[in-house]
């Protein structure tokens, strides 16, 4: 069913998650009204990359603000008449969480709440929400939404369970439609530099040490973009209040597989330096897909070789700006 065509507000709309779903929205013709901090938590150079893109659409507005700022959210609210709500802003790392906890509650916690309340004072119905999978930390795999996540062991984790929690809050209180995505390790061309596939390319490819926690054989569900903006855009055609689980739709990768085959996608070896696994990290994350098929009709169509292809061709083709990305 093709969703009707209205204003839809992304935030987060400079990362990369943000970034690839509002340029999908504006190639279907929707008007985005796209919110961004423009932090330094990763390299902003990648963020005014992504904005670039989204500035050759004459249907996108940017606005320069915190979902913290609760009077800049009202004049945005009043200024644009928006339909929907997608949450894609948020303090984002487990390990960095634990270093500044107090900014992943005031955004990820305080900002989801200023953006409820300004939806229940403007009648807006439809917020669509990023989770995490590190809510799933210590439960049996495939981990489904089903399963109690009441123990997370990282302040980010602990952040996304209480946006979670208000969003039920007030889609029981206000009728509201929200539903809350559960991704499960995204990359792709333009990812975040502190996520391991691009820390790996980058390291790989400049002959750089990768600083590996444990010994590698960690596993992720890895989830090429692609696939997380169409599960995720498919969400504003439901009712009601739900929780979703996007992964990969193959077995966990482990993190020594995903090395292998950058090296071969790259012709180079890498240097590794092992650390400590860290006390915050999950051994295994791997995700029950079932709801996303019943109610989305969504399954990944983008296995791990091609989406690592397609990561390391991006990289090469813009490599001039990626030896100037400082990872984090």
């Amino acid at each position: 069913m093709e969703l009707k065509k209205h204003t839809i507000l992304v935030t987060g709309v400079a990362g990369f998650i943000g970034s690839n779903t509002a340029s999908q929205l504006l190639r279907e013709g929707h008007r985005v009204i796209g919110l961004d901090n423009l932090n330094d938590y990763y390299d902003v150079r990648l963020k005014k990359y992504h904005l670039d893109q989204l500035r050759n659409f004459s249907n996108f507005d940017f606005v320069q603000t915190d979902i913290n700022n609760l009077s800049s959210l009202k004049k945005i609210f009043k200024q644009y008449e928006v339909k929907s709500v997608i949450n894609l802003a948020a303090m984002a790392g487990v390990r960095y969480s634990i270093e500044n906890p107090h900014s992943y509650i005031e955004t990820n916690v305080v900002g989801t709440l200023n953006l409820l309340e300004l939806m229940k004072e403007n009648n807006i119905k439809k917020m669509l929400l990023a989770s995490s999978s590190s809510l799933y930390a210590g439960h049996e795999v495939p981990f489904n939404e089903g399963q109690a996540v009441n123990q997370p062991i990282s302040p980010y984790a602990v952040s996304k369970k209480a946006a979670e929690n208000l969003s039920y809050c007030y889609s029981h209180l206000y009728n509201m439609d929200i539903i809350i995505f559960r991704y499960f390790t995204v990359y792709g061309p333009a990812g975040r530099p502190d996520m391991s596939i691009y820390r790996f390319i980058k390291c790989i490819d400049e002959n750089t040490p990768i600083e590996l926690f444990g010994n590698g054989e960690q596993s992720r569900d890895f989830t090429f973009i692609d696939d997380i903006v169409r599960g995720t855009i498919r969400g504003l055609q439901l009712s009601g209040y739900h929780i979703i689980n996007l992964g990969g739709g193959h077995r966990p990768t482990s993190i020594n597989m995903i090395i292998e085959k950058i090296e071969k996608l790259l012709g180079k070896k890498a240097t590794i330096k092992h650390l400590n696994f860290q006390k915050s990290d999950v051994q295994t994350t791997w995700a029950s897909l079932e709801k996303a098929d019943k109610l989305l009709d969504w399954k990944p169509s983008v296995c791990i070789e091609e989406g690592l292809k397609r990561t390391v061709d991006w990289y090469l083709e813009t490599k001039e700006m990626n030896q100037k990305i400082v990872l984090c």
